[in-house]
Order: structure tokens, then sequence, then C-alpha cells
């Protein structure tokens, strides 16, 4: 098959890269186009290295984009993290049609920030999709899933690059296959199950401790390494991505007001919730690069007592 692969950033890369290695007759890769001042893709590096043409339209509306496209008689276009609208008649022109990763058990969590908010909720278990795109949002035919356990400690970081990430290119590789064999499945997504979540961006990442732990453990967790949950300190946003939830119970007597700074030890600070504490181990201050919490609270000279607004 006369394969185009289409994305960007290290999953596109990695899922090029496998294809390559396994003799696949790769033609052609689409990637997304730089803003100004941006280094180059990572996927666009890999192509040049691989010695194959790339082809970055700002649009896939165009009919000389499609025509182009057309030109390079594709069987299967492979899309790896496509962030582009791209209309159907471009993703049915190769003879196989094109197939896409969604980081979601779809119809669950169809949108763009698909890995954040299974954690943040709570659910237990997330997964990939392979699926057939079609003009809407994540709503085609699903071609195969595979699943995944989120535990009460898993980060976005954790559930993306240590599974999602090498499950999706391995099921992209099986995709291939079934698709090569004539054995790729089309099952409809039951619509009455799906459900949108749109981007989780740093308005979704605001600490409330007036929460409840698990509320405000699953919060960071999920915006854990992207967008960050965050709270205001002073008047100053202090980013902050790893927390150890405490027990309510305070075993010395401690007490506090919510979102007050209770105690501060070389490794970290602990911040009182509606039901509980939290050991803040790791943040990121509005000027600065992610630090270890003690380092922090001392060079800012936190001090107890002090209470996030």
């Amino acid at each position: 098959m006369r394969i185009v692969v289409h994305g960007q950033q290290a999953f596109g890369k990695a899922v090029l890269e496998a294809l390559i290695k396994r003799g696949e007759d790769v033609v052609a890769v689409y990637v997304a186009p730089e803003k100004p001042g941006q280094k180059a893709d990572p996927l666009k590096e890999a192509a040049i290295a691989a010695k194959l043409p790339v082809f970055q339209p700002a649009s896939y509306r165009k009919p000389e984009v499609l025509e182009e496209f057309k030109a390079l008689k594709p069987d299967l276009q492979v899309m790896a993290f496509v962030t582009l609208f791209v209309p159907e008649e471009f993703l049915n022109a190769p003879t196989k049609g094109s197939i896409q990763y969604h980081p979601s058990l779809l119809p669950a969590y169809r949108g763009p920030s698909a890995i954040n908010w299974p954690i943040i909720k709570g659910d237990t278990e997330t997964g990939l999709s392979i699926f057939w795109p079609d003009n809407g949002l994540d709503t085609g035919d699903v071609l195969l899933q595979k699943k995944t356990p989120i535990s009460n400690t898993d980060t976005l970081g954790t559930v993306y690059f240590d599974r999602l990430f090498p499950m999706g290119v391995e099921a992209m590789m099986e995709s291939v296959d079934l698709v090569k064999a004539g054995k790729a499945p089309r099952l409809k997504q039951d619509d009455s199950k799906a459900t949108y979540e749109g981007r989780c961006g740093a308005d979704n990442g605001r600490i409330d401790w007036g929460k409840p732990w698990e509320q405000i453990d699953r919060l960071i967790r999920g915006c854990n390494p992207a967008p960050g949950a965050w709270a205001t300190l002073d008047g100053k946003v202090l980013k902050i991505f790893d927390a150890k939830p405490l027990p309510a119970k305070d075993p010395k007597g401690i007490g506090g007001k919510m979102g007050e700074i209770v105690v501060v030890e070389g490794d970290g600070f602990t911040v009182v919730c509606a039901d509980g504490r939290f050991k803040v181990t790791r943040v990121q201050p509005a000027d600065g690069p992610k630090v270890a919490a003690g380092e922090w609270a001392a060079s800012a000279s936190l001090a107890t007592g002090t209470r996030f607004s």
C-alpha cells in the first residue's frame, strides 16, 4: 500500500518511524505548519531524514491541496495526532480511506483533551481508539480499541507517555495490517453514549481548596504536565504539579483554614482543603521553571499562615 502519514510531534514521528522500520511504502508526510519562530516539528525532521516529501498546507479546504494529495496516488492515510480540520473528500481520497488515532475509548471523551478529563472526573479506565474519521468531531466508525487502567496515582503524563503513546503506535501498526488484509472493521459509534469535553486549559486548572481532597487530587494529576493545576498566592499564580493527599484526620492538631499553608518543611509545604490536607512537593512559580516545593518555599520565604486566594 502507498501510505501517507499525516500528523505532528513525537507521536507522529514514532508512527512514521515504525512504518518505515516495517518496510511499508510511505510516499509522503503531511505536517501542521510551524508558527513563526517555531522550530521544525519532530515529524517533519524525521520525514526529511528519511528523504520523504513533506507537505504543510495551512488549510485542507483548498482544491489545489486536494489535487496535490490525489497526485500521490495514496492507498491509505495514517493520521497520527492531527489538529487541523480535514474535510471528508480529503479523507476519502486514498483508495482504502484514512485511519486516525484518538486517546480515549470512543464515543467517550470526544474532543481535544481526551486524556485529561477521565483522570479529572475519576474514571478508573481509559484507552485509545483507531477510527475512520469523517466530517464530525471524533465521530467516525471505530476500527479497534485498547484499554488501560487509571490508578489513583496516575497523571496525564504517566497515562500518555507510559501507556497510550506506545500502545497507540502498536495499535496503528495493527490497524495498517488489518486494512492491508481487507479485514479492518467499521464499527458504528453509539451516539447515545457519546460525551464531549472541551479543551482542558488554564481556566480549568484552578484549584478550589474548598473542594474535597479527592477532587483536588484528580485535578492536579489530570493537569500534570499540562496545563498545570494552579492557585494564587500573594497575587501570583503558583502551578502545583505534585501533591500528596493526607488523611482528613489531623494527628498534630494543626487545624487551619481552607487554602492555608500550615506546615513548611525542607521537602515541601502542607495546605488545608475541605476534608484534609495536601503535602505539595513540586511547583512552578509564574516567573520560573518547575522546582521542588521545599526549594521554592525557602527562596520565597514562605511562612505558615499564608493562604491561597
